[in-house]
């Protein structure tokens, strides 16, 4: 039986509105040291991403210091829904053991892209202050008289 559970989103990166997290499946697999967790989300079909997906089941259900992969996301025809599966590990050794070693490559390239953008986005405020402000911060050059008088 399913079990329904609301997130409110704070921010608007976080999709500015309500999304419900619906628990379809929560196996606790013994013989390979995982919790293997199957949730739709509704309402963030096209929109949802892997780490976000994978940020909203560590809060949602407090894996903080615990690995998350996200083995698949699937949208549903005709319906606002996400499926996503997860892997959840104790420790990451063992995760790598057990999945395929492209996922954890496409995952650190996701990051370094997400981590790229940020500094970007932190950089751009910096360049967007007014020409009168960097002049102020600048030291005033001094034009050099020798190169005009020759």
């Amino acid at each position: 039986m399913p079990i329904s559970i609301k997130v409110y989103m704070k921010y608007l990166k976080d999709f500015g509105y309500m999304s419900i997290i619906e628990t379809i499946t929560d196996v606790d697999n013994t013989f390979l040291s995982r919790r293997e967790l199957t949730c739709n989300f509704a309402g963030l079909a096209g929109k949802l991403k892997k780490l976000e997906a994978v940020d909203m089941i560590t809060k949602e259900f407090k894996l903080d210091g615990k690995v998350v992969i996200p083995m698949r996301l699937q949208t549903h025809v005709g319906k606002p829904i996400v499926t996503g599966t997860f892997f959840v590990y104790e420790d990451e050794g063992l995760a790598k053991k057990h999945v395929n070693p492209t996922i954890f490559s496409r995952l650190e390239k996701s990051k370094a892209k997400l981590a790229e953008a940020e500094a970007a986005a932190q950089e751009a405020p910096a360049e967007d202050t007014p020409a009168e402000e960097k002049a102020a911060e600048a030291p005033a050059e001094e034009p050099k008289e020798e190169e005009k008088s020759e």
